[in-house]
């Protein structure tokens, strides 16, 4: 077996808000932590993104305020919160008032946005790609700023997590604010894009061992899982959704995580 790596294995279980009422997401989330997950999350939508597109669904960042509340031990966050649904400051604020309610545990997950239907649906502007993604680097910025404004201040920095693998815009993001970078990448592409990260981050002088690498791991074997880790990736998240989220498979990966650790 390989050695541990230096930072340690963490499972991350997504709770997808949709096609269950909420009092099954609270008690999903009670057994998650009671089970070991790591980190538990939600996603940034207005719809579901797969069953019938007009389920039941919820807004992730009041569900985050009652899983910070809810819970004690786990880390919490969106995976990921869209950069274009929410100015900027507030978004800080927001962050900044769960990592109070949840002692210090709040992980700021974001990205650039891309359900179309939510933009359409709710009135914002969907732009383009690259439009999306320019806003999410001139926010970034903003929300770094408003935590060293805000009275009282985070209770810790505030780790930010960004998701996607664009290699000229989106891995620049990741090199200059990130903490935790989260890709959907098998193997080789993950070999590739850290490649282009490592590059983006002498650009602006950091260590990309500095940022923890974060996959997903449905349709994913152990074997695959132990590949990504020998090239960096030391967290891993499961996707669960509604009506019935199944607890075995993370049980399963929970199990995985620790044979690795030692």
């Amino acid at each position: 077996m390989a050695s541990a790596p230096k930072r340690p294995i963490r499972i991350g279980a997504q709770v997808a808000p949709q096609h269950a009422l909420y009092p099954m997401i609270r008690d999903t989330v009670a057994a998650l932590e009671d089970i070991g997950v790591d980190i538990v999350f939600n996603w940034d939508h207005f719809y579901p993104l797969n069953g019938a597109p007009d389920g039941e669904h919820y807004e992730s960042w009041s569900m985050l305020a009652a899983i910070a509340e809810q819970t004690s031990r786990v880390e919490l966050g969106a995976l990921v919160n869209c950069n274009s649904y929410r100015n900027a400051d507030l978004q800080a604020d927001m962050a900044r008032t769960i990592d109070h309610i949840s002692g210090g545990r709040f992980i700021f997950g974001t990205g650039s946005g891309w359900f179309e239907r939510d933009y359409d649906e709710y009135g914002y502007e969907f732009g383009t790609v690259g439009q999306r993604l320019d806003a999410l680097a001139e926010s970034l910025p903003r929300i770094e700023a408003r935590w060293a404004k805000l009275n009282p201040p985070p209770l810790r920095d505030i780790p930010v997590l960004i998701g996607g693998g664009g290699e000229k815009k989106t891995l620049k993001i990741v090199a200059k604010h990130a903490d935790i970078w989260h890709s959907f990448s098998d193997s080789a592409t993950l070999k590739r894009k850290l490649g282009i990260l490592a590059d983006h981050c002498a650009t602006v002088g950091r260590d990309v061992t500095e940022i923890e690498i974060s996959t997903e791991l449905r349709g994913r074997s152990e074997a695959d899982a132990r590949e990504q880790v020998e090239l960096g990736a030391t967290m891993f998240t499961i996707g669960m959704t509604g009506p019935e989220y199944d607890l075995a498979p993370v049980k399963k990966w929970i199990a995985w995580r620790d044979s690795v650790n030692g």
